[in-house]
């Protein structure tokens, strides 16, 4: 039984450059805005070479022990149960940690084993040193762009990761990718494209973010299921980006210019 891969269009040669990291053994990291298609590349790569693939949202408070695993108490007996990171491990497959930098900082001492030429994990709780196979390969994400001086990756992390950058699409690629996923003809996704590319201008200015693919995708799924062109792109552009009501009335000027 066949399954369809996870619709990835590619920007240029990371998917070449995923199959040589994994075929060599190496971990990878992926920079990029949010929503801009890191997270449905891993997942295309994953099944493209046929891989278990677990992937872990990371955030404040997930600590080593979420990854690696702890004791729990199951029918009166306290019983051991890997994590994500310690099944990929130990099975196999693609462990994949979106937004790693912003996990606490035991994360990163639980990754360094496993990014030089040992491959191992030590697991202080049980007393093993897991060897990791041929078949796994350690996958992490974050968006330069976002994080500030206190959340982000030392350069001795850093340097133990191939990198790959990600942006936004080229605009007639976006507007494919858009047109795909939402299932709306490319001709009314063109404009939402070039408002996007408007909006992601201000960033840095007005916005932290600026609209992502993602954001893209859901106005034109909103379309596609009969909303207003101009409601569509207030809950799905708009709204999503700021709370300041002068910032949300200059997002929308720049609406009415482009759009018309």
């Amino acid at each position: 039984m066949t399954h369809s891969l996870p619709h990835y269009v590619p920007s240029g040669n990371e998917c070449a450059l995923f199959e040589h990291a994994f075929n060599n053994k190496l971990p990878l990291l992926l920079k990029g805005p949010t929503g801009c298609g890191k997270t449905r590349f891993v997942a295309h790569m994953a099944a493209k070479l046929g891989l278990p693939l677990h992937t872990v949202s990371c955030h404040d408070d997930l600590s080593a022990a979420d990854l690696t695993g702890r004791y729990l108490l199951t029918g009166g007996d306290t019983v051991w149960t890997d994590g994500p990171l310690t099944r990929s491990v130990r099975h196999g497959g693609i462990c994949y940690l979106d937004e790693v930098v912003e996990a606490r900082k035991d994360v990163t001492v639980v990754l360094h084993p496993l990014t030089d030429d040992r491959r191992v994990l030590p697991l202080d709780r049980t007393g093993e040193e897991l060897v990791a196979p041929d078949n796994f390969m350690l996958v992490v994400s974050y968006n330069p762009g976002y994080q500030n001086i206190m959340k982000t990756l030392k350069p001795s992390t850093r340097q133990r990761f191939l990198g790959i950058e990600f942006d936004f699409p080229a605009p007639d690629l976006e507007a494919e990718i858009v047109a795909t996923e939402a299932g709306l003809e490319i001709d009314r996704v063109k404009p939402l494209v070039r408002l996007a590319t408007q909006l992601r201008a201000l960033k840095g200015q007005d916005l932290e973010e600026g609209v992502s693919t993602r954001l893209l995708v859901y106005c034109a799924s909103l379309m596609k299921s009969g909303v207003k062109v101009d409601e569509a792109v207030l809950h799905a552009m708009i709204e999503p980006l700021t709370d300041e009501p002068d910032v949300k009335e200059g997002l929308l000027e720049v609406v009415q210019v482009t759009m018309g």
